[in-house]
């Protein structure tokens, strides 16, 4: 079953970025635009207003906003091509995460309706490529994205391990020679106790 989100047709199993054609390129669009475009980016990264203020604030740049959406302090949407962006109704967009749609070329990032983009996350695309985050989808805290999340699904970072005790504390030693000798490798059965 297709889905519409933000204006625009989505398959929610979709799994893997598809290709697109290719947006024009940055210099030709006119040099005030992208001057507005990146001061209305600052605004909307430090205003107050999370569902008033910013979303309005990334609709003048260019980004597609559907209703009811959250944008946290400090998200940052793609300043080179905001119209690359689109953001379904109801998603929530939590601190510091980050949305960019150009790596060498503008892509196009599609947050589906409902969706949830937790603090720290990135969620970055390709050139000439599609990513998607579907209807419902959970992007954990501090995750990095570079492909389609489906539907409905939870995706997290691995939680960290540990791998050494430290002897000599970071901000007592006076050379990273020095902390770095007083790491004590833990064993297999010894990890984290």
């Amino acid at each position: 079953m297709v889905r519409r989100s933000a204006g625009i047709d989505l398959d929610p199993t979709t799994a893997t970025t598809e290709p697109m054609q290719p947006a024009a390129p940055t210099h030709s669009k006119p040099l005030l635009r992208r001057i507005g475009n990146r001061v209305f980016h600052l605004l909307a990264r430090f205003c107050p207003g999370a569902t008033t203020v910013r979303p309005r604030l990334h609709r003048l740049r260019g980004v597609k906003v559907g209703s009811g959406v959250f944008i946290g302090e400090d998200v940052y949407i793609d300043n080179e091509y905001p119209e690359a962006i689109e953001i379904g109704d109801g998603v929530q967009i939590s601190i510091r995460a980050l949305l960019i749609a150009h790596t060498r070329g503008s892509g196009k990032i599609i947050v589906g309706r409902q969706a949830f983009i937790g603090p720290n996350a990135v969620v970055i695309c390709g050139a000439n490529r599609v990513l998607t985050i579907g209807d419902g989808a959970v992007v954990g805290a501090g995750s990095v994205v570079t492909r389609s999340v489906p539907a409905g699904l939870y995706v997290a970072p691995p939680a960290p391990q540990p791998l050494a005790r430290a002897r000599i504390p970071l901000p007592a030693a006076e050379t990273m020679e020095e902390f770095q000798s007083g790491l004590e490798k833990l064993g297999r059965g010894r990890r984290g106790g």
